[in-house]
């Protein structure tokens, strides 16, 4: 029966990754391409050739799709925007992809297909508000509530990734600018670019996210210097949304959600900017990790 598959489609800055998964969280098919930056076409007959050789595994034609996206779909427009894959800027894209797949597809931002993931079947399976983040090259989040992403009239709900750091001097957010045009975002703080930001700010060198994760957990006082000022930057962009949306669980992913410093380290600093100074709000990974992505997308084409 059709309503037992769903199709989803991860469409990143290098891979583009398709799931083919039942009603049931099985996974039954998933394949990756390259993605062809610079060209939208391109990016949309590879998601069309995808599409396709996942429905050849089911056995069936005309099925919904779901695409997570490095941007957001504009609620005014229809067309994308927000988009570090800047090729998709301006772009009908979810318009587009109806048109060419002849199907219902569902276009949200790759931060909200983690939110789904994890709010459907993973680490926030059967809680009221979910807020999930990627730590990744960039920094984005979504919000769900009870088992729903939020996405707003602007279409921009949790993108916690455009909001200054809280509680930061203006001569600090000045040294950190953003590709949005703004200083001082989330982002270039909480990022794995931001991390390493950090580090060169601090002591003159550069060097990646997970090797200064690495050199601190195995004791580098540098290193561990680094990741002490992150933690604090964490804590406060942590914070600032516990203010505002008090969720009943935060899900870390990206790839210094792979640090397991954190969920021991970071906790213990939120109640020094939570207002009221108590918080005991869980912080946890990713149950679903690196596939949180293209499984949301596929929980994205279930019909409501």
């Amino acid at each position: 029966m059709h309503s037992d598959w769903l199709i989803g489609v991860d469409l990143g800055g290098t891979k583009t990754e398709v799931l083919l998964m039942d009603r049931h969280s099985t996974e039954h098919y998933r394949q990756r391409r390259p993605t062809p930056a610079g060209d939208y076409r391109a990016t949309l007959e590879t998601i069309r050739t995808l599409v396709l050789a996942a429905e050849a595994r089911a056995g069936v034609s005309g099925l919904p799709v779901g695409v997570g996206i490095p941007g957001s779909v504009s609620g005014v427009t229809g067309r994308v925007k927000n988009g570090n894959s800047t090729w998709l800027n301006g772009q009908p894209m979810q318009d587009d992809l109806r048109a060419l797949l002849q199907r219902p597809v569902t276009l949200t931002n790759d931060a909200n297909c983690l939110t789904l993931s994890e709010a459907t079947d993973g680490a926030g399976k059967n809680r009221h508000v979910v807020f999930a983040a990627i730590l990744g090259t960039g920094c984005g989040a979504g919000i769900s509530v009870q088992g729903r992403v939020l996405s707003g009239p602007n279409g921009v709900a949790g993108e916690w990734g455009h909001n200054p750091l809280a509680w930061t001097p203006q001569a600090e957010l000045a040294q950190r600018p953003c590709f949005c045009g703004r200083y001082g975002c989330n982002e270039t703080f909480l990022s794995g670019t931001g991390l390493s930001r950090t580090h060169q700010l601090l002591h003159g060198e550069r060097t990646s996210a997970e090797q200064i994760a690495e050199r601190a957990r195995q004791g580098d006082p540098d290193a561990g210097a680094t990741l002490k000022q992150y933690l604090d930057h964490l804590a406060r962009g942590v914070a600032a949304v516990i203010n505002v949306l008090d969720p009943d669980i935060i899900v870390l992913g990206g790839g210094l959600s792979n640090a397991g410093q954190l969920y021991r380290d970071l906790p213990p600093r939120l109640s020094a900017y939570v207002f009221g100074g108590e918080c005991s709000t869980p912080v946890v990974r990713a149950v679903h990790g690196d596939s949180s992505g293209v499984r949301g997308a596929a929980w994205l084409a279930r019909p409501q």
